[in-house]
């Protein structure tokens, strides 16, 4: 489970000093590597933080404080960008080290946008819907005057839906409506640009709900090609674990069964299954759905049998032998702890941060491959990027013209990554945060 005694910014940093290390190596002029520290020093802090008070009329009448935040890192290559997420276990820290990693993130697929994240402390299985509403209408009304189309475009993250950014994106509108008066069609279309990951009524992109699943089968695939090129590892019948059976968690399992991988475990919240036949992602899903829970749930390509597997914890997910592990929920499930136990010979990163720095360097020493968050999830930005981008020209893509448009991106940028990390001979993480910050870098004023 996720370690809360790992400071995900602090980690982040760690990232960005290997990295950063790893471009000075190459500069020998005194006054080159003097203005590379200097905006590299600029990177480690964020541009603007704002902590936020939220007051919310509960359903029994009474006023209940929630408290947010909005963490704007670095906007050199375009707006803010970045989504929301509702748990009872953000902080400060964690919503820092996600807004760095947007900003690597977008630098990586070579996105127009900067990096952006927003958290508020709350556990939204306790709310009603009607107070969910009032919630995330009251994070907008606090937040307001420093997002928009041109400035930081938020988008969902853990806990936060398409729904939600329906309720945001009107209560923006309607407050924008209110102090500009505006009623061209044009003008509000465009302000809808606001707000990615919405519902397509709401001037949502096609394909944007299952587009980190599948951007993060695209950049495997493209990784495996490469990795069987090198003989590291065979052409066959894959086997993975995939951790988190939310959003991000379901649509790459059912992905990565489609492909032709054996998924072979999942798991949420409250623990996971194994199936050692393979189980398959959709009836797995619909079985959840009606009982409540993954246990019980052991649905393979034949149907659902409660002999077929059996109880897993979370922990003992990461543990299997499998070939590939698939982090899809929160930070820090990848320790120095637990390190040394891991079989399998890729992790892909589909969670943010779930990797630590220690764990890293573990893998790195057992010749495990890590595709690390900021190239392994992007497809979901780049996507809202997308979305982003038609509601500004008002627009609407196919899902075909979508996904091939997203599968072109992650094949190069995952050239782009394979290729730096052959240069400068280190691993994937590393060589993809080279790669952000040089974009980053080159976008300074």
């Amino acid at each position: 489970m996720k370690d809360l005694s790992i400071n995900p910014f602090e980690s982040a940093m760690k990232q960005l000093e290997k990295a950063a290390a790893v471009l000075e190596l190459g500069i020998k002029n005194k006054e080159v590597r003097t203005t590379l520290r200097q905006k590299l020093e600029i990177l480690r802090h964020p541009q603007r933080i704002l902590n936020v008070s939220i007051p919310v009329v509960m359903d029994n009448g009474s006023i209940r404080i929630f408290h947010g935040y909005r963490v704007q890192h670095n906007n050199a290559r375009g707006p803010y960008k970045g989504g929301i997420r509702y748990h009872h276990n953000v902080s400060m820290d964690e919503v820092k080290a996600l807004a760095f990693w947007m900003a690597m993130k977008c630098a990586v697929a070579d996105l127009p946008l900067g990096g952006g994240k927003g958290g508020i402390i709350v556990d939204p299985k306790t709310l009603s819907e009607k107070e969910l509403e009032r919630l995330s209408r009251g994070y907008v009304i606090a937040i307001e005057d420093c997002i928009g189309p041109d400035k930081d475009v938020p988008a969902p993250d853990v806990n936060t839906t398409g729904q939600i950014m329906g309720w945001m994106v009107d209560e923006y509108i309607g407050m924008k409506n209110k102090e500009l008066g505006i009623t061209n069609k044009k003008e509000r279309e465009k302000l809808k640009s606001t707000f990615t990951g919405k519902l397509i009524k709401d001037g949502g992109s096609e394909g944007r709900e299952e587009a980190t699943g599948k951007g993060g089968l695209f950049v495997l695939l493209a990784t495996l090609a490469k990795l069987n090129k090198q003989s590291t590892i065979s052409n066959k019948q894959f086997t993975v674990a995939v951790q988190g059976f939310g959003n991000v968690g379901y649509n790459v399992a059912k992905f990565l069964d489609e492909a032709g991988f054996k998924v072979v475990a999942v798991s949420d919240s409250k623990g996971g299954i194994y199936v050692k036949e393979g189980l398959n992602p959709v009836k797995t899903l619909e079985c959840k759905k009606k009982t409540g829970q993954l246990i019980g749930c052991y649905c393979s390509a034949k149907g659902c049998d409660g002999k077929n597997g059996k109880p897993i914890t979370n922990d003992e997910l990461l543990e299997l032998p499998v070939d590939i592990i698939v982090p899809s929920a929160l930070e820090n499930v990848l320790t120095g702890a637990n390190a040394a136990k891991i079989k399998a010979k890729v992790v892909l990163e589909m969670a943010n941060g779930p990797t630590t720095p220690q764990a890293d360097a573990i893998f790195f020493k057992k010749g495990i491959i890590v595709i690390p968050d900021i190239l392994a999830n992007s497809g979901g930005v780049t996507v809202s990027c997308f979305e982003w981008e038609q509601n500004l020209k008002g627009e609407h893509w196919t899902k075909d013209d979508v996904n091939a448009k997203l599968k072109k991106k992650m094949y190069t940028a995952t050239d782009a990554i394979w290729n730096a990390s052959k240069t400068y001979k280190t691993d994937l993480r590393t060589s993809a945060f080279v790669v952000a910050l040089k974009r980053i870098l080159l976008a300074f004023k």
